[in-house]
Order: structure tokens, then sequence, then C-alpha cells
């Protein structure tokens, strides 16, 4: 119930009263379970963590065991990523890290270290994968491994913001698509 009330009007605009209401639980249930909303938020980023660290990871090597070309199963991830995104995006009002990470100001630093190290875990995975394809396929053009992974990250949670503001839920399955055909490009050239 909060997750929800955060993703729709982000955190600050979220008052202990209303997740009391919609979760139908007293103060003292609430204050029991969390010192207070740093705590609460401390919470829904934890679980989210515990329930999103791992997606990218299996659908990666989902995509690894339909493809033993590290290069191809890497496009084959990217578009099963995209498939899975649209199917989240028609579930979730956004994306609970950058609902956080734009309201930072409003929780402490054990918040802020839980999305750092989400964050490094999914660029981690990323940079591993195209190390890997590298090693095969070195890229035609002169980039930065870490980069291209973080570009990963930049189109899922602008894809997020796009489809958001233009009511588009498919532009991030459009964007990942893009940036697909780009990594292409980069490890066979035009």
């Amino acid at each position: 119930m909060a997750e929800a009330s955060v993703l729709a009007k982000g955190f600050a605009a979220t008052s202990i009263d209303e997740i009391l209401f919609e979760a139908a639980i007293t103060k003292s249930g609430f204050f029991y379970h969390f010192r207070d909303r740093n705590d609460l938020a401390l919470g829904l980023i934890e679980r989210f963590r515990s329930q999103n660290l791992s997606i990218f990871e299996d659908i990666f090597d989902r995509a690894a065991e339909l493809n033993e070309d590290p290069l191809h199963a890497f496009l084959v991830g990217l578009k099963l990523l995209a498939e899975t995104l649209i199917d989240v995006q028609a579930t979730r009002p956004g994306c609970l890290v950058a609902s956080f990470v734009y309201q930072d100001q409003q929780y402490d630093a054990r918040v802020r270290a839980v999305i750092v190290d989400l964050t490094l875990v999914w660029r981690a995975q990323f940079v591993a994968r195209l190390e890997t394809i590298a090693a095969v396929y070195p890229p035609r053009v002169d980039i930065d491994l870490r980069d291209l992974a973080d570009m990963l990250t930049v189109i899922i949670d602008g894809g997020i913001i796009l489809s958001k503001t233009l009511r588009e839920p498919q532009i991030m399955a459009r964007q990942l698509l893009a940036y697909r055909a780009f990594v292409r490009t980069v490890f066979l050239g035009a």
C-alpha cells in the first residue's frame, strides 16, 4: 500500500495517515514496525531490492540459455527485458528507486546506501556481460563498457519518465530496442 502511494505521489507527498488508512492499520501498529518515515522508506527500498535485485540477472541468464553466443544472448536479453518492462509498467506507476533518488533529502543515508548498492550491483551485472561480449567481439568504437552498462540504466529510468509523462507505455520498450541496435553496432559495426 505504501509503495503504491509513493510511486503515485512521491515520498514527500505521502503522509503516514494516508498509509495507515490504505493499510488499515493503527498508528501504534505502524510505529511498532517503523520508528519513523525514514524507517518506512528503508523498509520499502529494502523490500524492492530483495524482490528486484535479480530481475536483470534472471532475464539475461534466460537469454544465455537460449543463445550461447554472448553478444546474441545479450541482444535476446534486451528484447526479453523490453517485453518484461512493458508488463511491469502496466502494473506499476513508476520506479521506486527513481522516486527515492528524486527526494533523497526526505530520508537518511541508510536508504541512500541501499539505493547505491542496488545500482552498483546492476552496473556490475551489465559490465560483466559486456566484458564477456567484448572478449569475443572487440568493440568497433572507442567506448567505456561501464558507460555502456550505465546507459542501460539511464534508458530504463528515462523510459519510465517519458512513458509516464506522455502516457505511452511502449516508449520504454522502443528505447530498449534502440539501445539494443546501438549495442549491436558497437560490437558488430554498421
